[in-house]
């Protein structure tokens, strides 16, 4: 579909700026509901608390401002396009819970600690729901400005171009301005621009906006973080490491015996181990045994081509077991790998580890391929829950590109995001082969 008729198409169900101001009082009151009706549910399902009905009334109505704070601290993000929308719902309701905890302690108002950190919660999660259904359904109007380079950007679907030839072109309508920042502009459109910031019309630069708009970044050069540096926060991985290997514990201990089912169902499907093993190239580039069910039959394979063409799956592959197509549909055949976490080789997020005699040729192949490596291998990411599983060297350059966005912007927040489109993609089966 051409970008103009899917812009077409997105217009007649757009959201109108009444209706989103309905929403959003819509969700305040959503929100205040589910605070109420926590208020009531926690002291039955948990009796050990000791929490008076005035404390409880209190933490409801505390929690109760606190969120709808929340909410409007997100109502000025909604004209920014793209995924990165999403990333702030955390840092907006904690600024927000912030604030209550400070006054409650401040001023010593008793309050419930389990009904905050619930509401809190909650809070969070409607954010995210709703963002996730309104995303679509909201078309934005921005201006682009016709210096440097600006091409590519309007060839993105879901947002309705419009070019700005001159700094006296109309604005009305728009809901903000790109501009190539990194073009030689003439004095009359820095002026234009920085009269439009100081009127509080957002200006993004057209690089950053076509990654949030794609959640990829292009791979013709290596693109810094936004701390200016080519590593991630390593502060962030440490304590994410640490988090990794206790939730993979904790995990492998619990799904053990669901584990144990499988394995036996596995043995008498087909014949062949339960457990397959596959070298993958992980963090740093070094080379590792990956654990995943198998869900294939076994083969022998001579040469070298038969090897590489076989550590491919390739749609309907007519490999793969009748147990072993529910279990990649489902993702369980990737719970092995929690020993991989546990070994300190993977992370539960992050791009996901590639066959080595593939990720050798990928290498020869793609430039920048193997800056990848740069962070541990996930179990999930966020190319997988964009894009599902490729092979062929074509559809891995876009996958990189999913891959570099995520490095560049490796955080808590962009964790979260894949963490609640992976249960979306457990329950419809994206992307499996």
């Amino acid at each position: 579909m051409k970008p103009f008729m899917y812009q077409d198409a997105l217009r007649k169900r757009r959201i109108s700026g009444r209706s989103l101001a309905f929403l959003l009082r819509f969700q305040v009151l959503l929100l205040i509901a589910i605070i109420v009706f926590l208020s009531m549910f926690l002291p039955i399902v948990f009796p050990s608390m000791r929490d008076s009905p005035t404390t409880l009334l209190y933490s409801a109505a505390s929690c109760s401002i606190a969120s709808s704070i929340g909410i409007y601290i997100l109502r000025g993000i909604r004209n920014y396009p793209g995924v990165e929308e999403s990333f702030y719902a955390v840092p907006a309701f904690c600024v927000a819970y912030g604030i209550l905890l400070v006054m409650l302690i401040l001023f010593r108002i008793p309050y419930s600690r389990l009904l905050l950190t619930s509401a809190f919660a909650a809070s969070i999660l409607v954010s995210f729901v709703i963002h996730t259904l309104l995303r679509r359904r909201i078309l934005l109007r921005i201006g682009v400005v016709k210096e440097g380079e600006y091409a590519r950007l309007i060839e993105t679907p879901g947002v309705e171009w419009r070019l700005l030839d001159t700094p006296d072109a109309p604005l009305e309508g728009l809901n903000s301005v790109s501009v190539d920042l990194w073009s030689d502009l003439s004095d009359e459109w820095e002026r234009k621009l920085a009269s439009l910031a100081l009127q509080g019309i957002p200006v993004y630069h057209s690089k950053h906006l076509r990654e949030s708009l794609t959640g990829r970044v292009e791979i013709e050069r290596i693109s810094e973080n936004n701390f200016g540096t080519l590593s991630p926060l390593y502060a962030y991985m440490t304590a994410k490491h640490a988090f990794d290997w206790i939730a993979a514990l904790v995990a492998l201990v619990a799904l053990l015996p669901l584990l144990i089912v499988v394995g036996i169902v596995i043995r008498l499907d087909s014949s062949g181990p339960v457990i397959f093993r596959q070298t993958r190239i992980g963090y740093r580039g070094r080379p590792f045994k990956v654990y995943k069910l198998r869900t294939m039959t076994v083969a022998r394979h001579v040469d070298q081509s038969a090897v590489r063409d076989a550590a491919m799956t390739k749609d309907n592959d007519q490999r793969i077991t009748g147990i072993g197509r529910f279990l990649r549909h489902s993702r369980v055949d990737e719970l092995p790998q929690l020993i991989n976490v546990l070994r300190g080789e993977m992370s539960w997020i992050g791009p996901r580890p590639e066959a080595e005699i593939l990720s050798r040729w990928y290498e020869s192949e793609i430039p920048f391929y193997h800056y990848r490596h740069i962070v541990r291998p996930g179990i999930t990411g966020w190319a997988q829950v964009h894009q599902g599983h490729v092979a062929d060297v074509a559809q891995v350059r876009e996958k990189l590109n999913f891959d570099f966005y995520y490095i560049k912007n490796f955080s808590l927040w962009i964790d979260f995001i894949v963490v609640m489109r992976t249960i979306r993609t457990m329950l419809t089966g994206f992307g499996s082969r």
